[in-house]
């Protein structure tokens, strides 16, 4: 069988858009000569549409498109995800679906088993699980066809698993000839590989070939990378789409391929380009052509500056250098040099007087002030003044802050955490020094002193951040132990050796929730990233009542 798959980029509730690159898609495919062709989950709705789906108003939409989608094919199969309904007035009577059309109809609707209710994924308020599964004939073959989280429960690969059910397997069990799995599955770094020695597996141990067809998309802080994959009957992996682009693929089941042994690049490669995708598809999708940002001459708002010039071009990139009497003449000569660099325009404001203004505005009303007021007003100037800018000439504003800083707080509340997206707030500072190294491979891009001096937040004296803060590199592993893997406070303070900065460390985390509720949305490239799939409350006495 000739498999079309159409990796193609969705937008959330744009149903008429969605459904256009559904038909151009299946043009394609014809024209190619598939015998079907293939979208990802939820195509036509885009995903995660959230509580989009419970207006009935959209719900109704969506019904026509799926007719209208059905009536413009014709001998050549066509299967995209959307939503579909039931009424035994149990749950919500709302499955996710795989909807297959030809010949002018529906011919055949799957509903998704497994409905993941973890991280970042919230399926269970929505959708009700599928009673069954059936494999279809058609075109001389029994296609076994499953949603994304259907196809992550195989038993001889995972040691432990979700769910008592597996669909797949009962698809294999009723005699599917083909595999075919859409899904919209958010990136994260080390995924992709996990994923092609999962399908891999479960290919090479039941002796059939497997279609996995994955949508590419910046949806606010999920990142899908596409990265489609095609595996023969050997389980080895033969097609694979582009990552972070749309891509077409050509699959026939009956041909022999070579292998492609190599799914995922290194961290620093991966991340970078995630980053840059997932920001230039957020502008895009809410409409913004322009940003900007505050270059402080530290190395995470370079970061930011290199990321925003590769996602959006140098012309569109504008930044604001906005010193106070504690700004190191380094900083503002490192800034500009990278602003030259770059080729991109800058407008520095010096915001002392602005500062003194305030802090004597503050004192002549018969108020005092301590250093952290000193401190944090420096900061909310320059967020005043980056949304002055935003606001005057329509950039979107950029926050710069790592993931570091916002697990402990080292940030200030409409200050430097303005802004309508964080874009590596999923960063860590480790590995933002990692990021930089990667944009310096070939050239001196980002200047050799914005990378070698201490980091700083230079809002006092020779202020410094391991004055606060232990050094990145123990934070750090303390951050990624506590919040990706997981681990309790004992097991981290055995590994790290000190029970007493650990216990610190972890209230600070515990601590500063409310800070982070009330920050942007977070890039996701980790497993586990601040926002959407990390829920704690703000107000619990866990860590001081329990300790």
């Amino acid at each position: 069988m000739r498999i079309f798959l159409c990796q193609h980029n969705p937008i959330v509730g744009a149903l008429e858009y969605n459904f256009q690159k559904i038909i151009t898609g299946y043009k394609k495919g014809v024209e190619a000569g598939a015998d079907l062709v293939v979208f990802p989950e939820l195509f036509l709705l885009g995903y995660p549409p959230q509580d989009l789906v419970e207006k009935r108003e959209f719900r109704d939409a969506v019904k026509n498109y799926i007719s209208k989608i059905a009536s413009q094919t014709n001998s050549t199969g066509l299967l995209f995800g959307a939503i579909t309904e039931d009424d035994d007035n149990i749950g919500t009577d709302i499955h996710n679906s795989a909807i297959l059309c030809f010949d002018g109809k529906v011919q055949f609707v799957q509903h998704k088993t497994l409905i993941p209710n973890y991280d970042v994924f919230d399926e269970m308020r929505y959708f009700d699980s599928a009673k069954k599964v059936n494999v279809f004939e058609f075109r001389e073959e029994r296609l076994g066809i499953s949603i994304c989280e259907d196809i992550w429960n195989d038993a001889d690969y995972w040691y432990k698993r979700r769910y008592t059910k597996d669909p797949v397997n009962d698809l294999i069990k009723q005699g599917a000839t083909i595999l075919i799995n859409i899904s919209a599955s958010p990136y994260s770094y080390g995924k992709r590989t996990n994923r092609k020695d999962m399908l891999s597996s479960l290919c090479r141990n039941d002796n059939l070939p497997l279609i996995y067809c994955c949508c590419v998309a910046g949806q606010t802080e999920l990142i899908f990378d596409g990265a489609s994959m095609c595996f023969d009957n050997n389980g080895k992996l033969v097609k694979l789409g582009k990552a972070f682009s749309e891509d077409f693929i050509l699959f026939d089941t009956e041909q022999s391929y070579e292998e492609i042994r190599i799914c995922e690049s290194n961290f620093e490669e991966e991340v970078y380009n995630a980053l840059v995708y997932g920001l230039r598809d957020y502008c895009k999708k809410e409409g913004f052509d322009k940003v900007v940002l505050g270059l402080s001459g530290g190395i995470d708002s370079a970061l930011v500056t290199c990321i925003a010039v590769d996602a959006l071009g140098k012309e569109s990139v504008k930044v604001l250098l906005l010193p106070s009497k504690y700004s190191s003449d380094g900083s503002i000569k490192d800034s500009i040099q990278l602003c030259n660099n770059l080729n991109i325009d800058y407008v520095q404001i010096p915001i002392q007087g602005i500062v003194d203004a305030s802090l004597n505005q503050f004192s002549s009303s018969g108020l005092s002030y301590n250093s952290i007021t000193e401190e944090n007003i420096q900061a909310r100037i320059r967020g005043n003044l980056l949304m002055a800018y935003s606001n005057s000439y329509g950039n979107l504003l950029l926050s710069t802050g790592n993931k570091s800083e916002l697990a402990v707080g080292y940030t200030t509340m409409y200050g430097d955490m303005c802004g309508g997206i964080s874009v590596i707030g999923d960063v860590y500072k480790t590995d933002v020094y990692r990021l930089v190294n990667y944009i310096n491979r070939d050239s001196e891009i980002i200047p050799k002193e914005i990378i070698n001096k201490p980091p700083s937040a230079e809002l006092r004296l020779n202020q410094k951040d391991q004055d606060t803060l232990p050094p990145y590199d123990i934070l750090d592993k303390i951050l990624r132990m506590y919040l990706e893997e997981n681990k309790e406070e004992f097991e981290i303070s055995d590994l790290i050796g000190n029970a007493d900065l650990v216990k610190r460390v972890l209230k600070m985390v515990d601590d500063n929730e409310f800070k982070r509720k009330q920050a942007p949305p977070v890039l996701r490239v980790s497993q586990k990233a601040f926002g959407y799939g990390r829920r704690y409350p703000i107000v619990q006495g866990w860590r001081s009542n329990n300790n």
